[in-house]
């Protein structure tokens, strides 16, 4: 079990994939969600937790004001375990979708998503999950945040052009094993 930081759901306790997944620590998720809160706020923000495992990154958005939260993840059980979980948050605006994230990237809607919270496997080699930051592109509207949670001994996310780091402070915040990547898009779909 986890459990929900701040906002409207504070404190409801959520469920973890019994296998397969490895859930974000409370105390890396505070200080992430900390971050984001300060410098980008949750109202209004579409947002799309991809490799979502509990749902736990995503449901924290919806608990402190997202309009929408899209929770993508192929891991069928996790899938089950992200649908009760959204429940206990109770947010209305939360879609579940089971599918690998290639599959969805390709077929999301274009210029959509203001922040994009991705936590692929730490196994995921550094290639690959540049990959997914560059197939994320066309589904970010203007100014969009996008965070990638890596393992500490992974490279640092080589963020394509059209995107911005975010200032020293904020550009890599690192818990224990896991590392937080943070840039805004700043180019255009086209880009």
């Amino acid at each position: 079990m986890t459990r929900i930081i701040s906002g409207s759901a504070r404190g409801r306790k959520i469920a973890v994939p019994p296998s397969g997944t490895r859930p974000t620590a409370d105390r890396a998720r505070e200080g992430l969600f900390s971050s984001l809160q300060v410098r980008f706020g949750f109202q209004d923000e579409r947002v799309l937790d991809l490799f979502a495992g509990s749902g736990a990154l995503g449901l924290e958005a919806a608990s402190r004001g997202a309009a929408e939260v899209t929770l993508v993840d192929d891991n069928h059980r996790a899938v089950e375990t992200i649908q009760a979980n959204a429940k206990v948050v109770g947010h209305p605006q939360v879609r579940v979708v089971e599918a690998k994230a290639s599959t969805f990237l390709q077929g999301a809607k274009h210029g959509h998503y203001t922040m994009v919270l991705a936590d692929p496997p730490y196994e995921l080699s550094d290639d690959a999950a540049n990959e997914i930051v560059a197939a994320l592109i066309p589904l970010l509207a203007q100014d969009a945040v996008v965070v990638m949670e890596r393992h500490t001994n992974s490279a640092e996310t080589d963020w394509p052009e059209g995107f911005e780091p975010t200032g020293q402070k904020l550009k890599k915040r690192t818990f224990g094993i896991a590392r937080f990547d943070m840039a805004i898009w700043r180019g255009t779909a086209e880009s």
